[in-house]
């Protein structure tokens, strides 16, 4: 079985020019749990977001950007290795705890607790050539004393853990957690300073203008807010605001509306420091989520799905693509959370590093109005994980289509998501050899990063 992913990026690290214009800082926006409906770029009339949209007015806009899973860790450590979650074996969110040893059919797949250090990171990367690097916001990628940002290439870490949510968003930021199957709850806080009144999006975009204000050296700003994820807090007026906006909506969703709109004043803020200290025009900027938006957050229409499931909603994210080189315009290539590591770099100017991002490839052909070779995208979850409409699976997308092979119930879907982007209309029985050929494909994809695979349960209660 041939994957083309492999071959071609090693040949693009031997056969791309130079990127003409290259940048010399970089900006990275991770908003964890940001719904692809959910800014007005992306065809929202309800939240308001127009520092975001001014983004993508200025750059590339995707309209087929992928997570590279439905939860967050996992996506998270495709951005910085360039790999699949399953050929990282980092699969599931840590640390987990939803499988029950009664209630599940099967036993789920093995999965690590944290980033490897053997892993070369995009911060490494950087780092090994001068840049410096700070990490701001969630990191979830595994904890201390080994596990954190400054163990993988960051220079300077603000509020980042090894918790997924802050816990609350207001000062002091404090959070609790039951740690599951143990009746214990562990205690952390997000961020140390601030005061009364404070809110979380803001003080970490307060360290991040002081960062970027400070620093003298070309650097990269990963910027990875823990909004908009629970717990659903916003600010005061912003609530009231959605409230006089939507009366007829449900009190969540101003607070979310809120959460969302207090991201893209943190994005404008952020912009308006690159201005200032005049390196905007120089600057890389990446934006993207890390997976679809929370079910009782948002509305995805006319996406099926949500946070933690294998349709549409659950996967695809906003992607924007802006700085030095780049037209604007918008681009429906399919492309995924692998991409960044091997984007940056060549926009850089930096050498690619195909032993390490083996399934990424660079967007910066697009630039050149070129296209990148891929054959298809894939998704490999061997979990449950207790969001609507999820299930244990694994997943491929090929030009149109997209097959969805479930384990629990067992099923299989296949859509054409041209004709068919909410997924209603099951063509699996309808086209059997193009079923069993991405079947086929999927399963030889699955060997070849050597994913894990999920087994009968013997203490499975009937």
């Amino acid at each position: 079985m041939n994957f083309p992913i492999i071959i071609t990026t090693f040949l693009a690290a031997l056969t791309i020019p130079a990127f003409a214009t290259p940048a010399k800082n970089v900006v990275i926006f991770l908003i964890d749990d940001l719904g692809y409906k959910d800014l007005g770029c992306y065809g929202s009339d309800y939240y308001e977001t127009p520092h975001i949209d001014q983004l993508a007015k200025e750059g590339l806009r995707f309209t087929d950007a992928y997570a590279t899973c439905a939860v967050c860790t996992p996506t998270r450590a495709s951005m910085l290795t360039g790999k699949y979650p399953a050929r990282l074996l980092m699969t599931n969110w840590l640390p987990a705890g939803r499988w029950d040893a009664t209630k599940n059919k099967l036993r789920e797949g093995r999965f690590l607790r944290a980033l490897p250090l053997e892993e070369v990171t995009l911060a490494e990367s950087l780092k090994a050539a001068g840049m410096k690097n700070c990490f701001i916001g969630k990191w979830h990628l595994g904890g201390e004393p080994f596990y954190y940002p400054r163990h993988q290439g960051f220079h300077k870490n603000v509020a980042g853990c090894d918790h997924g949510n802050p816990g609350n968003y207001f000062h002091p930021f404090k959070g609790k957690w039951s740690i599951p199957t143990t009746g214990k709850k562990a205690t952390w806080q997000t961020y140390s300073g601030g005061k009364k009144g404070d809110f979380l999006t803001d003080v970490l975009t307060d360290e991040a203008v002081t960062f970027i204000e400070e620093e003298q050296k070309p650097f990269m700003l990963y910027m990875s807010y823990y909004g908009v994820h629970t717990p659903f807090q916003a600010k005061e007026d912003k609530i009231k605001k959605y409230a006089q906006k939507t009366p007829h909506f449900p009190k969540h969703r101003h607070i979310y509306a809120g959460m969302v709109e207090s991201i893209d004043d943190s994005v404008g803020r952020v912009i308006a420091a690159l201005k200032k200290k005049g390196i905007y025009e120089e600057t890389l900027i990446i934006f993207t989520s890390d997976n679809g938006g929370n079910a009782k957050a948002t509305d995805h229409t006319p996406l099926r799905g949500n946070k933690g499931s294998y349709y549409e909603g659950g996967i695809r994210v906003p992607f924007l693509l802006r700085g030095p080189g780049i037209e604007p315009g918008e681009n429906a290539t399919p492309i995924n959370s692998n991409d960044v590591y091997p984007t940056v770099l060549e926009a850089l100017g930096h050498p690619l590093k195909p032993n390490q991002h083996l399934d990424g490839l660079s967007l910066v052909p697009f630039t050149r109005n070129q296209a990148i070779n891929r054959d298809a995208l894939y998704w490999h979850f061997p979990h449950y994980n207790g969001h609507p409409n999820a299930r244990p699976s694994s997943v491929i997308r090929k030009g149109d289509w997209k097959l969805i092979l479930s384990y629990d119930p067992k099923s299989i879907e296949l859509y054409n998501l041209k004709n068919d982007l909410s997924e209603k209309t099951n063509l699996a029985d309808k086209h059997p050899a193009l079923r069993d050929q991405l079947l086929t494909d999927l399963e030889g994809w699955k060997k070849s990063v050597k994913a894990e695979e999920m087994t009968p349960n013997p203490q499975f209660a009937e």
